[in-house]
């Protein structure tokens, strides 16, 4: 397996909103790639030898900050992790600061998530190596966006044309923003669900005039999913929504907004459910649900890894490497 035939056009990947339809069908193609190097016996290929990848994660992850070290590792990077408990910035160290002594140890690479929005592009305008957005506040998470239109693509054979429904606290999540940028100019259209109260008002202009007739907005769970191929639900940010009651209880928005055996029914019979994680089971998603046979959340787990494999390499060494058998 060889390195692509010309260089990525973009030094950073900090949101799904600048990347062009081309861009993402070549980070969904070569993900693909990626995926054989985790079924081998050994994981690991040379392709990143001698480069240094930060894992800098200000913000709680479980998934996304293993699977860029466990990327990086397998493409036999020196990764580095620093989470907000263990840096300098839980002494009052601002992130002007730390990217720049981060910077001063010349890393290749730096991967961070935050609880800002734009930090990701602040690093970026500090620092010489290449930067990836692992979520920043409730602005984008282009990774996660990546690894489900990747999902997506796999379980269906196509985007264009799909009806997808992304159901839950659109106000607050980064991930339906970077899905509705990245499925809408993939050719999918998108039905955006939720209590008013976590709907921003005018989402559906977000994505640019061109687009604007993909996206439609709903305020009933039953009309976003009826006849959906993809279902996708999103956990409640309690952690940006603070002491705001935005709803009675988790027990009302269940009955509204959860997914069940009885409202998965309004969706195709052989519509895809997804959830980007974590799951608040019995809130968003009952267990036989989550659990089901139509569940692809582990899938997008895997996937994600080789996702961030392929934008590491991209981003990383670019023309210069090779991922060798």
């Amino acid at each position: 397996m060889t390195g692509p035939s010309h260089p990525f056009s973009h030094r950073h990947l900090l949101g799904i909103e600048s990347l062009a339809a081309s861009d993402i069908v070549r980070l969904l193609d070569l993900g693909d790639t990626f995926l054989e190097i985790s079924e081998r016996a050994i994981k690991k290929v040379p392709t990143l030898r001698g480069r240094t990848v930060i894992n800098l994660f200000l913000e709680a992850s479980t998934r996304t900050r293993t699977s860029f070290e466990i990327a990086a590792k397998r493409l036999s990077a020196d990764a580095i992790n620093i989470s907000g408990a263990a840096s300098s910035t839980s002494k009052g160290e601002t992130l002007f600061d730390t990217a720049k002594n981060l910077a001063a140890m010349r890393p290749d690479v730096i991967v961070i998530r935050h609880s800002s929005s734009g930090a990701a592009h602040q690093v970026a305008r500090l620092v010489d190596a290449a930067v990836i957005n692992a979520g920043d506040g409730t602005h984008e998470h282009p990774t996660q966006a990546l690894l489900d239109a990747s999902t997506i693509r796999h379980h269906k054979g196509r985007i264009e044309g799909l009806e997808i429904a992304i159901v839950g606290d659109i106000e607050h999540s980064r991930v339906a923003r970077s899905n509705l940028f990245a499925l809408t100019r993939l050719g999918a259209r998108v039905r955006l669900c939720g209590p008013r109260t976590m709907m921003p008002v005018g989402i559906e202009h977000l994505v640019g005039e061109e687009l604007r007739e993909r996206v439609s907005v709903h305020d009933r769970l039953e009309g976003a999913l009826e006849g959906a191929d993809v279902v996708m639900m999103l956990r409640i940010q309690k952690e940006r929504i603070g002491g705001v009651g935005l709803f009675p209880n988790t027990r009302e928005y269940s009955r509204y907004f959860g997914l069940s055996p009885r409202t998965v029914a309004y969706a195709k019979p052989d519509a895809i459910l997804m959830h980007p994680g974590p799951i608040n089971r019995g809130v968003e998603m009952e267990p036989a649900v989550a659990d089901g046979p139509r569940s692809v959340i582990l899938e997008q787990v895997t996937r994600g890894l080789a996702i961030r494999m392929a934008l590491l390499y991209l981003l990383g060494a670019g023309t210069t490497a090779t991922a060798e058998a």
